[in-house]
């Protein structure tokens, strides 16, 4: 409560102001250097200071993932960090972003709602530059994306929300999906204008060129998690999520002991049983086209885990040494699978004898623990368990129908009949 001063403390504080004893300035109230705002109650603050300190920690690894991807996609030197984190109305944001622009809406499941993620016109366009094979330097004349931009600029915003899922992982199992594309920000309206949202605004730099990614999360969208966004709440999760990690790291190690079958393919060709059926009758010889001298994929459980390669198979007839493969490299995808997940031939159109079927010539195999194939790198060595100069199996689809020989014509690899299986 502010001191009364009688009549004669007023009279003498005149009397020393018309003195020139004091000034005026010493009697006014000291500023105070406190930070004060308004408080708007048209938009009330929905987000505490450690929730929002907790979703820039969030985001941050989702910036590093960021920077990882874009940096391999585009073949350049790509940077990004959250630069801010803002409570704001939903408006506000779109008000504050350019058109054109990209635009994307994330469907949130589990969470109810939608989320917008906005990348800044010049770095779109630096991204499917260097995708293109430009420098990606900065376009003074920016224009509308064209289809196959569209289609390439989609491409990459879908990996991006990937690396969103696994940042949030800490808070929950995120499943975002991309739900459409926009580039006029008046027609993305996912909540109401007035609605407040949380805005992480990521500063990101591709050689040159620098701009803004910004991820739009309303509040009435994270609402149901706002508990786990608090001090405590971000703290447990954090050490839940690294004791779940630790005990699936134990885990893993009681599975060295379970066995698995390495399969050894140096052929793998789609035939039909007309055709299958002549090379049998004559003997003939299976040519492998358009690949590389002495090249296999190595396939455990039907899945394709690596490529190798096999050091002069036809001239090595020491019957003591087993056949050995030098991986190439760990992982490799299986252009076509002919086959559906019962083992059928898929295609089963016209005659018998035009029904196609899955040739595999199988170099060998052998039996590893699953910690063994965890470790299989580029340049691990693989013995097989037959002999070099040993014949070959030869399956259509997982049948065991022939055995055959390596053979070399006319600079190209193949595979020659020796023997059909009889049935057993």
């Amino acid at each position: 409560m502010a001191e009364v001063l009688s009549s004669e403390e007023i009279d003498q504080l005149l009397t020393a102001i018309n003195k020139g004893e004091t000034k005026p300035e010493d009697f006014r109230p000291a500023r105070d250097s406190r930070k004060i705002k308004l408080y708007d109650f048209k938009r009330p603050d929905r987000f505490s200071r450690d929730q929002i300190r907790n979703v820039s920690i969030v985001h941050e690894s989702f910036a590093r993932l960021v920077t990882a991807y874009t940096s391999a996609k585009c073949r350049a030197m790509c940077h990004a960090h959250v630069a801010s984190v803002d409570q704001l109305t939903y408006d506000e944001f779109i008000r504050s972003i350019p058109t054109p622009t990209t635009l994307a809406v994330i469907d949130m499941q589990p969470l109810k709602g939608y989320a917008a993620l906005e990348i800044d016109p010049a770095c779109t366009f630096a991204i499917l530059d260097r995708i293109l094979g430009g420098p990606g330097d900065l376009l003074e004349h920016q224009h509308e994306l064209t289809d196959i931009e569209k289609s390439i600029i989609t491409g990459v915003i879908q990996k991006i929300i990937g690396n969103l899922r696994e940042a949030w992982q800490p808070l929950l199992d995120l499943q975002p999906k991309l739900e459409r594309m926009e580039t006029n920000p008046q027609f993305l309206q996912i909540v109401p204008p007035t609605e407040m949202v949380i805005l992480v605004s990521i500063e990101y730099k591709i050689s040159d060129v620098e701009g803004m990614i910004n991820l739009c999360v309303p509040y009435l969208t994270v609402e149901s998690i706002l508990g786990k966004l608090s001090a405590n709440g971000l703290y447990s999760l954090h050490e839940c999520y690294s004791k779940t990690n630790d005990t699936q790291k134990i885990d893993s190690k009681k599975l060295d002991g379970l066995k698995k079958t390495i399969m050894a393919e140096y052929l793998r060709k789609e035939m039909t049983i007309g055709q299958l059926s002549v090379l049998l009758n004559t003997k003939g010889i299976i040519t492998i086209e358009d690949r590389a001298p002495y090249t296999g994929k190595l396939f455990m459980d039907d899945v394709c885990i690596g490529e190798f390669s096999v050091n002069n198979v036809c001239d090595c007839r020491t019957e003591s040494s087993h056949i050995k493969i030098n991986i190439l490299n760990k992982e490799c995808k299986l252009e076509k699978n002919y086959m559906d997940e019962k083992n059928n031939v898929k295609e089963l159109n016209g005659t018998l004898k035009d029904i196609k079927v899955q040739l595999i010539a199988e170099l060998g195999r052998t039996v590893r623990n699953l910690g063994d194939v965890s470790s299989i790198g580029e340049g691990t060595i693989i013995e097989l368990d037959k002999l070099a100069g040993e014949p070959i199996d030869l399956y259509a689809n997982n049948v065991r129908i022939a055995v055959g020989e390596v053979v070399v014509i006319d600079e190209k690899f193949g595979i020659r009949i020796t023997d059909v299986v009889k049935e057993e």
